[in-house]
């Protein structure tokens, strides 16, 4: 048996377990953060506690991420996240929330919003993917054949502690942000798991592809137009280009844009107060979408808002 803080909760969803991390329930509305590939609800371990004072706070390990389960047979693709996100909301009695995500989890967030506007009051994207092509060279390879035999050789032939002084190393020569070595040697330590390298390796291969990023939600951008949006990037973000929140910000010009000079590819974890301040004044600033049929199908059909 794992030991769990009081934040840490485990339910079965379709015979599957799923981990997550919940505060402040009953406190506010719902916030419900959605971590990228390779990560796992800790990445929101900067801002969680600061976030649960005055608003209901959910933070799931997605499938196969984390400590949650993950099945050879699971669905790794957008769609099949952003229904385990609905489920769990369900399955908590949360009637609607506002979607925050990061990277890969930024995809998944605009996809849950076009599948479930009904549960969904705002979209935050934070260094998100999915808004354009480009990405960095290390994530395209994933796609490509023998990435699974890679990683686990990577994994069992690179022990903990040379791994662990590879990151001091490059904490002290400083040539990239913190937490994206952080990011990173999180990642590394994942794969040593084998289901987690199979899910892995499977939701790359249905998002990437060696030139760059396969799923483009910049084509449906205007789907998100009544709803409040804000926009979250660093401008020394390696990962995903700054340059991808800056357009997808033009294509939305009614959307908040904060770019965070000096961060990196994790901008919550390396300015949390400023993050957790953006945040809490976006909820409080913006009312919620509306959520019903007429309303998407106005977004669907680009027609104008009655009156």
């Amino acid at each position: 048996m794992v030991d769990q803080s009081p934040q840490e909760r485990e339910i079965l969803l379709h015979g599957q377990r799923v981990s997550y991390r919940e505060s402040g329930r009953g406190e506010g509305p719902t916030v419900l953060l959605v971590h990228g590939l390779a990560a796992s609800s800790r990445t929101w371990a900067p801002v969680f506690d600061a976030l649960a004072g005055g608003l209901h706070v959910v933070a799931p390990d997605l499938l196969g991420h984390g400590a949650s389960e993950a099945p050879r047979s699971g669905d790794y693709s957008l769609g099949g996240y952003a229904t385990g996100l609905r489920d769990l909301l369900a399955a908590l009695d949360v009637e609607r929330a506002t979607i925050v995500g990061h990277s890969f989890g930024g995809g998944i967030a605009m996809q849950f919003a076009h599948q479930f506007p009904e549960f969904t009051e705002r979209v935050v994207l934070v260094s998100s993917g999915g808004l354009g092509h480009d990405l960095t060279l290390a994530l395209r390879a994933a796609s490509l054949p023998g990435t699974e035999l890679v990683l686990r050789s990577a994994a069992s032939l690179t022990p903990p502690w040379m791994r662990r002084a590879a990151r001091r190393l490059a904490h002290r020569v400083g040539t990239a942000p913190r937490s994206d070595i952080d990011g990173v040697h999180t990642a590394l330590e994942t794969f040593a798991d084998r289901g987690t390298r199979g899910a892995f390796v499977q939701t790359a291969r249905g998002a990437l592809e060696p030139s760059g990023q396969r799923l483009d939600g910049a084509q449906r951008l205007h789907l998100l137009e009544e709803v409040p949006v804000l926009l979250v990037g660093g401008n020394r973000d390696r990962v995903i280009p700054l340059a991808h929140t800056l357009a997808a910000h033009d294509r939305l010009p009614d959307s908040r844009l904060e770019v965070f000079d000096g961060a990196g590819h994790f901008p919550h974890a390396e300015q949390p107060d400023r993050f957790v301040g953006l945040l809490r004044d976006f909820v409080d600033g913006t009312a919620p979408a509306e959520g019903d049929r007429d309303a998407l199908r106005r977004r669907i059909l680009g027609l104008p808002r009655a009156g």
